[in-house]
């Protein structure tokens, strides 16, 4: 019988999915897959890309080890693609390969003085404190007013994870150094804008309800923003969701508030130590910088509704002094050596996951791509899924133009690995970190405490 040996660049859920499926799926082959992932452990952006205090993302994690723990998998952790493996590498010894890299940089902002000291990119601070061990171990925490530019899932997650009180993250499994910068952030008001209308937002209501339910954080809305054109109101009557949304936003309104200087913010003059503020119909223009070059303020344009559930400028521009700023206005993907790249939309050009040469446009054989490289980062994990079958379906249907690898052995990459002096982590080491871990957070009745630093982390999983 013929035997598919398979790679899979990158052990996220993509790529978890993607062997999954081909595992499970009807075919006249046999299948033998590996999966290289450049990180000590695997899971990607579920384990370096979602804030801690997430609970729900453990059943997802549990998802994902059942498919590893079932043992039809190998996997090469803390191999790195380009470095210590190849894709000529990939040829010599495999059938295909599955590109399932994600996306992991910031998409860019061109506005003036978006290169100012203390403008970042949500990306990072999520790696940051979500424990990423190629990111630095310290963070400047120390504005007092910030702001959050995006009304997705990622924004939320940001302004969530900067006006939380720190002990309040003791019960997850933040990392120690996470804990300890941001026990000593400056932090007091967390600006949130977003360019459309609070019916627009593209953030999941249990997202925009947790906001609200912070410990000595108060909500603060603008009156101003709830006029509701046409399509606004019909998108609430008729949506569930921003049905829920609107509903969240009309109970912080009716909240007790003491008015600002426009007379129509609500709850700015709370209780609590710190406030989060929700801006909408506010499209950035300028970063402000001091004499420093830090960030000093952000100039924004009012804009209104369009009709058609969008927005038009009004002309009008507002400051609001800020001393740190954040993009959260969307992931773009990386460029892997050897391999096709569409550097505007940050994805590898693919059909339905078959990769095309970036000249002529025809089918590169036996290399394919799933999840966010294939299609950019828009989609919940459900997407990746029917992504992955999509893919999958034309590496069975391509059996006539798989490659014909000189060494196909499952022996062969152990050997060359260790032939190039690589300390690869497998499902075993990742069994012993995941253990270590959790027995770190034990003392403290935690679920775990993440291992930040890769040495470490490879030192546990490989038992040295």
């Amino acid at each position: 019988m013929t035997k598919l040996r398979l790679a899979i660049v990158g052990a996220g859920p993509a790529g978890i999915y993607a062997a999954d499926i081909l595992l499970k799926a009807e075919r006249k082959f046999d299948v033998s897959i590996d999966l290289f992932e450049q990180l000590p452990a695997p899971y990607g952006l579920v384990r370096y890309g979602v804030a801690p205090d997430h609970p729900r993302i453990k059943g997802i994690v549990n998802a994902l080890r059942d498919v590893l723990d079932r043992g039809d998998i190998r996997l090469f952790g803390n191999v790195r693609f380009g470095e210590d493996i190849t894709l000529d590498d990939l040829k010599n010894h495999y059938n295909a390969v599955i590109f399932a890299t994600g996306a992991i940089r910031d998409t860019t902002l061109d506005i003036p003085g978006i290169d100012a000291v203390g403008a970042y990119g949500a990306a990072d601070y999520v790696s940051w404190f979500d424990g990423h061990p190629d990111v630095p171990r310290e963070w400047p925490l120390d504005a007092a007013s910030v702001g959050v530019l995006g009304n997705g899932n990622v924004a939320l997650d940001v302004a969530r994870m900067l006006a939380k009180h720190a002990e309040d993250l003791l019960v997850t499994e933040v990392p120690e150094n996470v804990y300890e910068g941001l026990k000593a952030s400056a932090v007091t008001d967390v600006h949130v804008f977003g360019r459309r209308g609070p019916a627009q937002v593209k953030f999941t209501p249990l997202e925009l309800r947790e906001l609200g339910e912070l410990r000595d954080v108060d909500m603060v809305v603008y009156d101003e923003d709830f006029d509701y054109d046409e399509a606004s109101k019909d998108a609430v009557a008729s949506n569930k969701q921003v049905m829920v949304i609107d509903r969240i936003l009309q109970s912080w309104r009716k909240r007790p508030s003491v008015n600002d200087a426009r007379g129509d913010a609500n709850n700015a003059g709370g209780t609590a130590s710190r406030r989060l503020h929700l801006h909408f119909w506010a499209r950035p223009v300028e970063v402000r910088k001091d004499e420093a070059g830090r960030v000093a303020a952000l100039v924004y344009e009012r804009t209104k509704p369009d009709g058609q559930g969008g927005a038009v400028g009004t002309g009008e521009m507002r400051e609001v002094p800020l001393q740190a700023l954040y993009r959260a206005i969307g992931y773009f993907g990386s460029p892997l050596p050897g391999v096709p790249f569409d550097k505007k939309h940050g994805v590898i050009p693919n059909r339905e996951g078959q990769v095309l040469a970036k000249d002529s446009n025809q089918q590169m054989t036996g290399i394919y791509a799933t999840g966010w490289i294939k299609r950019g980062p828009v989609g919940l994990i459900g997407h990746t899924k029917s992504d992955a079958m999509e893919t999958v379906r034309h590496i069975i249907n391509d059996q006539g133009s798989w490659w014909h690898p000189e060494d196909p052995s499952e022996e062969a990459i152990p050997a060359l690995l260790q032939e190039r002096g690589v300390k690869w982590t497998d499902l075993e080491g990742w069994h012993r970190l995941d253990e270590h871990e959790v027995a770190l957070g034990a003392p403290q009745e935690r679920a775990r405490v993440k291992v930040v630093p890769r040495d470490e982390m490879v030192r546990v999983s490989r038992g040295e």
